[in-house]
């Protein structure tokens, strides 16, 4: 099979600079793990550059094998009990007005690690009380106590991405269902925390499939979504099947304007947490 040659409007202009550099740093130094690296982020140099980064809580390796993903997968470490404490201070050295947490799928505890993601937002509040915190989160397998304690900690985002439309997600994900998905979605935006979601195309989904999985969304709850580009990360993992153009990411964004969310992000670049903290300015000024 003849590998697919990227277009023009997905070339990537590296960053780096001082701030790049500093944001480096502190990964480094504090030993924590962040979704730009893992996950092969086209926007690393850039959101480095400006200082900012999305950390990964409850390590690098994550229990599921999901065929888009580039985070390791297999039998995680255990738990880092001073993780919180070490991702809150961060916060404070980066001197960061809004945070992005996410973390790996972690099917092995008994809880999927709620009690850690409780204890990181209670840690990075305390020490960060100025600092808006969104969160995005796993679907903890559909039980509802555990979302509920990391929803009780009160971020300011919390969000779950469905990743693909209904038809293509037994082959895209692992273990998460298209259901279960939009079921934390609902009981996110029924605690009453805004709700927030992404979705990659260019994975064979039609035009009309990603229309059913946007009113879906929005029919759960969903206010602020985010649409990109699937990349493929390596020849292990799903051919890209499209590289869908500009103009129809343009139109996924009006759609999405009709359909009554507060926000669409939607461009071949973007990823859950691209331009995280101005998105939450817009949502908050609006």
């Amino acid at each position: 099979m003849s590998v697919k040659r990227k277009p023009s409007w997905l070339k990537i202009k590296l960053s780096g600079g001082e701030n790049y550099r500093k944001v480096k740093k502190v990964v480094s130094d504090n030993q924590l793990h962040t979704i730009c690296q893992s996950g092969n982020c086209p926007n690393m140099g850039e959101c480095w550059g400006l200082g900012t980064a999305t950390f990964m809580i409850l390590g690098e390796i994550c229990t599921r094998s999901c065929k888009f993903c580039a985070t390791h997968t297999g039998k995680p470490l255990p738990v880092d009990e001073k993780e919180p404490e070490k991702v809150a201070r961060s916060v404070k050295l980066m001197k960061l007005k809004h945070c992005v947490i996410t973390s790996v799928d972690r099917d092995d505890l008994a809880d999927g690690g709620a009690e850690v993601w409780a204890k990181t937002i209670i840690a990075v509040k305390k020490k960060n009380p100025e600092t808006t915190i969104e969160v995005l989160l796993p679907d903890f397998m559909g039980k509802k106590e555990d979302l509920d304690k990391v929803l009780e900690t009160r971020p300011d985002i919390a969000a779950h991405n469905l990743e693909t439309v209904k038809r293509l997600t037994p082959q895209v994900r692992s273990a998460a269902k298209y259901e279960r998905s939009l079921k934390v979605i609902e009981r996110i935006s029924l605690s009453g925390i805004k709700t927030k979601s992404g979705i990659m195309v260019g994975l064979g989904e039609t035009f009309d499939e990603v229309m059913e999985t946007m009113q879906d969304l929005r029919d759960a709850g969903c206010e602020i979504l985010t649409i990109g580009q699937y990349l493929q990360p390596s020849q292990l993992h799903l051919p890209v099947a499209e590289y869908i153009h500009p103009d129809v990411f343009a139109r996924y964004k009006e759609e999405g304007k009709k359909m009554g969310y507060t926000l669409v992000e939607s461009n071949p670049l973007v990823r859950s947490s691209y331009h995280a903290e101005g998105d939450f300015r817009k949502i908050s000024d609006a």
